[in-house]
């Protein structure tokens, strides 16, 4: 009878030594994140980057203005610990940005997160196309069944 509470505490532990990513980690791994160059302003940039982790579940929405990145977490679902998320705005030549993000999952372990740096990537473009077609941006995601008001 042991034995299975000897495994399970084993892998309960071996589970904690592999750890859990924070915002920092995600802050410092900017060097693996995906980037993309739109044909927006910084400031546009940024007010996009925070729509867009608020279309995907983010919370706790920090900025970080003067070191120009914005991080936030994904919460848990039923098959993931969530993410933390990363995303640098920068100019890139006179009237564009450049953004970086980085995903990190909360726990490594994990095979599936709810938030990826491609769909995050995808949603900014999305956001810039509407944003070019003279439209606010929508408070939920475009494509959801839920209405703005």
């Amino acid at each position: 009878m042991k034995t299975p509470i000897i495994f399970v505490s084993i892998l309960l532990f071996s589970i904690l030594l592999v750890g859990c990513a924070s915002t920092a980690d995600a802050v410092r791994s900017k060097h693996e994140g995906t980037t993309q160059v739109y044909d927006i302003s910084p400031e546009q940039a940024w007010s996009v980057a925070k729509t867009v982790m608020q279309w995907e579940g983010a919370t706790e929405i920090e900025e970080h203005k003067e070191q120009n990145y914005i991080t936030a977490s994904v919460g848990m679902t039923a098959v993931s610990w969530g993410a933390v998320v990363a995303v640098w705005v920068e100019t890139f030549g006179k009237e564009y940005s450049k953004v970086t993000v980085v995903t990190k999952r909360r726990m490594q372990t994990n095979i599936f997160t709810s938030q990826t740096e491609g769909s995050f990537q995808e949603r900014f473009a999305q956001a810039v196309d509407i944003l070019k077609s003279g439209k606010p941006l929508p408070s939920s995601p475009p494509g959801t069944t839920q209405t703005d008001k």
